[in-house]
């Protein structure tokens, strides 16, 4: 099969980041009925069943795969179940706006985790410097010395699991399912399958169907937070660590935080002001300082 070229990687990176700034709005919204567990059970649902009939169209699996169900099923808790529960579960107790802002702390996770797990990727003074001005703006964010109108610090350590658990996601991929050739529809087929099965058992369904009530909710989880958010986003997600390695796929969420704010503040009217912005302002300082460097040293 011919590789695709540098230019749909670009593409790709760029939708990724469009439509996880998108997601918190729509997590929001589901937060209003259903509990965290519910949000992430239903978004795997409607992720799922249109990647699997892709993949089985697209003839992408097979049964030899299975010699690296361990792999796969490590993948489902570190960028599925944990992620997306640690996530929905933060957004229920923030603004969305601000729940997309620290979700811009994943590089950072991200470059820790490869910086442990992969030899290419050394702390420096430069780089500790991004990961103490990145993590300086999420305490600017969190605020915990306000005494009024300071953020639910359980929402912000919400956020920073999720984000903890997919940055880590990217360097194990990376690691350990890259250079597999196995099709990245398979991949993401075999990840949030097995996620949806860990979380029908785990999932209390007591008040579930009360989501057909909101159209608004429903429409946002089943085409915003599954189709979009869920199957296609991961296909991309495993395209882009492919094509440029962990840590520069991991640099897609530099979109959301951005995007996140924008839709919270200009279609919901979120609060914003400017120790916000200037705390996004710091993340995102942060990763780029991160990731900036004289030489391609991306995990190989």
């Amino acid at each position: 099969m011919r590789r695709a070229g540098p230019n749909s990687a670009t593409v790709a990176f760029i939708a990724l980041g469009l439509i996880w700034g998108s997601n918190f709005i729509f997590m929001k919204w589901a937060s209003e009925t259903l509990t965290a567990g519910q949000i992430t059970l239903l978004r795997v649902v409607f992720g799922f069943l249109p990647v699997l009939v892709y993949a089985v169209v697209r003839g992408a699996l097979d049964r030899r795969h299975l010699r690296y169900l361990h792999h796969f099923f490590v993948m489902s808790l570190l960028a599925t179940s944990v992620y997306y529960f640690a996530f929905a579960a933060g957004t229920s107790l923030l603004p969305s706006g601000i729940a997309g802002a620290l979700s811009g702390s994943i590089p950072l996770f991200s470059f820790i985790s490869a910086a442990v797990l992969l030899r290419s990727e050394q702390i420096t003074a430069r780089r500790l410097l991004g990961i103490l001005v990145g993590f300086g703006g999420v305490l600017l964010i969190a605020r915990p010395w306000a005494t009024t109108g300071a953020v639910d610090l359980r929402g912000v350590l919400y956020m920073l699991i999720g984000s903890a658990s997919v940055g880590l996601s990217f360097v194990y991929a990376r690691k350990f399912l890259s250079s597999r050739d196995i099709p990245a529809v398979a991949l993401t087929t075999y990840q949030i399958g097995l996620a949806l099965l860990t979380l029908l058992i785990v999932t209390d369904l007591d008040g579930i169907t009360a989501i057909r009530d909101d159209g608004k909710a429903l429409i946002g989880l089943t085409l915003g937070l599954g189709l979009l958010g869920t199957g296609i986003a991961y296909i991309l997600y495993y395209f882009i660590v492919d094509r440029l390695g962990a840590v520069t796929a991991s640099s897609a969420t530099y979109i959301p935080p951005v995007v996140a704010l924008a839709i919270g503040w200009l279609l919901v009217g979120e609060p914003l002001d400017l120790l916000d912005a200037a705390a996004v302002a710091l993340i995102l300082i942060g990763v780029m300082v991160l990731r900036s460097k004289p030489a391609r040293t991306d995990p190989q």
